[in-house]
């Protein structure tokens, strides 16, 4: 709801002002400047912005073949969400360099293990933690089927995380269900990640 305005000398039956302006929901000179380098940010992981990145993935991949990089801070999200961008990973022809900012956790590490180059910066960390599930509602029937259909999608994450580290899918599972978080040099010794970005 937008605010309005105090004024002093305005009474309450008068035409209010306009509201104060809202911010913008994300920059477009600055998606731009990315576009244009081959570059993508993506700081969670919602189906709307999942799509967005998705599309500009696609779109990147179309006009060239030259690497593109993603850069990730993305702690949470939902795992449908997460597999709208896994898909266009996997779709495009074009090398892409993911580099870990901030914190990688839960449904954004499918994320992050589709890429063909995984690196982090220094201070990054990663959580591997089972993603959070929001209860759908409606009847018994549509809930056990939505149920079915996290296991699933739980299951897919825990194959990529596998097959992206090396690590047995057992130990992925222990380590998703106890919530275990590694610094950038442990994700080096997991396989997360290949390099640290120091310069």
């Amino acid at each position: 709801m937008a605010r309005l305005r105090y004024h002093p000398d305005r009474r309450p039956d008068d035409d209010p002002l306009p509201p104060f302006p809202q911010p913008a929901a994300h920059a477009p000179w600055l998606d731009e400047q990315l576009f244009g380098r081959r570059m993508l940010f993506v700081r969670d992981l919602e189906p709307d912005t999942a799509a967005r990145a998705a599309a500009t993935l696609l779109a990147l991949d179309a006009m060239s073949a030259d690497p593109i990089t993603l850069h990730m801070s993305a702690d949470q999200g939902a795992l449908a969400a997460a597999w709208t961008l896994v898909d266009a990973l996997d779709a495009v022809n074009a090398p892409v360099h993911a580099t870990a900012i901030g914190q990688v956790g839960a449904a954004a590490l499918g994320v992050f293990c589709a890429a063909t180059k995984r690196a982090a910066f220094p201070h990054a960390r990663f959580r591997l933690a089972e993603p959070k599930v929001t209860s759908p509602g409606g009847t018994a029937d549509q809930v056990v089927a939505e149920a079915g259909r996290y296991l699933r999608d739980l299951e897919d994450l825990v194959l990529r995380i596998a097959g992206a580290t090396g690590r047995p899918r057992s130990r992925v599972e222990d380590d998703l269900q106890s919530g275990t978080i590694l610094s950038a040099e442990d994700a080096l010794a997991y396989g997360l990640i290949t390099e640290i970005v120091t310069r």
